[in-house]
């Protein structure tokens, strides 16, 4: 091992007095040569000298989705809006609400995610639907993070917006109102539906409990919206195959109609003798109240009653399009209610084309 400590060294020594001579005419100069070999292997591997076609082409590994969504790699609108369903500007201005609620200490042990990744990550999870192991490398995060941030991300949401899902008052009830009755539905307050939210079949349950009349595996989600899109009241988590009479029984929707908590406003007369404060536009899937108007359905109707019907479908449409909206806006990945209210409360402000139509006949 010393004999060949002590070659190496005595070759170092004489390399280093090869390259101190002093360079003339006749004598190579070695340095020089060895700075030209390095340029011109510099320059072949930055492409300055053609070369043959490669047979393969490698394509450039990025960053990730994350590393894309990043200002510094001038991402697009149209990028946010494909990865994400939002634009830069709604993103970073959940971001900036949402630090507060997020940030983490730097400790000794480790460097936490930054709020704006963590947001990303959930707002990417539940717009295209991904499961943790298949989205975690496109935004650099293992997938115990990926869990913990969608989690944190959905409490930081309904913490900082808690009154974004709420019934109407003051300036915005008036609105509703004078929405409703342009459709000829005065003092309406909004319409009533539910819709099916598909999932995988739910571990430690009974599937059939989760099937619904289509045979897929779903929980079923009360919405309330006005002519605007805008979600008044959500309840979501029941099992597919409940029925929609029976989800308005166990909501506390039920409870604060039926005691007087919801409908606050003035009674008011309609035409025909009608007294009402308020209520909701629903299908033949609920029954007839003092506070949900459904169509007559019958067959043969009366003209009259079918040109109600017309119009309260007209303007009962208003719940089918918000749940149009929602779904191809954002995929719910699981059947929690703090999910559904995520989805709602992400996309509250949906904006529809209006429609003139004549005032309604009413009940």
């Amino acid at each position: 091992m010393a004999s060949n400590d002590a070659n190496f060294k005595a070759a170092v020594r004489a390399r280093c007095k090869l390259l101190a001579l002093p360079t003339t005419g006749r004598c190579l100069d070695v340095a020089a040569i060895s700075d030209a070999v390095l340029e011109v292997c510099y320059a072949m591997g930055c492409g300055g000298f053609p070369r043959a076609t490669p047979r393969w082409w490698v394509k450039r590994r990025t960053g990730g989705t994350w590393e894309d969504l990043r200002q510094c790699d001038d991402a697009t609108d149209d990028y946010f809006k494909e990865k994400l369903r939002t634009s830069p500007r709604v993103f970073h201005e959940i971001a900036e609400t949402f630090s507060p609620l997020l940030q983490l200490r730097v400790t000794f042990y480790r460097v936490p995610l930054q709020p704006d990744h963590i947001i990303a990550y959930a707002l990417y999870r539940w717009a295209t639907g991904e499961t943790y192991d298949s989205g975690k490398c496109s935004f650099g995060i293992g997938r115990a993070s990926g869990i913990t941030a969608v989690r944190d991300v959905t409490a930081a949401l309904l913490t900082a917006y808690p009154d974004k899902i709420s019934w109407p008052r003051g300036l915005q009830k008036a609105v509703v109102f004078r929405a409703f009755a342009d459709k000829g539905f005065p003092n309406c307050h909004g319409c009533i539906d539910c819709t099916h939210i598909y999932i995988d079949k739910p571990a430690n349950a009974n599937g059939e409990d989760y099937c619904d009349r289509r045979r897929r595996f779903s929980v079923q989600a009360q919405v309330v919206v006005d002519m605007n899109l805008r979600v008044l009241d959500v309840f979501v988590g029941y099992p597919g195959s409940v029925h929609d009479m029976r989800m308005l029984n166990l909501s506390s929707l039920w409870v604060r109609a039926e005691s007087g908590q919801l409908f606050t406003g003035p009674h008011v007369m309609l035409p025909f003798g009608v007294r009402t404060n308020g209520y909701l536009l629903g299908d033949n899937g609920y029954p007839q109240s003092e506070w949900i108007v459904v169509p007559y359905g019958s067959l043969p109707q009366h003209p009259t009653e079918a040109r109600f019907d017309n119009k309260q479908k007209t303007a009962r449409g208003a719940v089918e399009r918000a749940f149009g909206r929602l779904k191809m806006e954002v995929v719910p990945p699981h059947p929690q209610v703090q999910h559904g209210q995520l989805a709602t409360t992400i996309h509250r402000r949906l904006h529809p084309p209006q429609h003139t139509h004549r005032r309604r006949r009413p009940v």
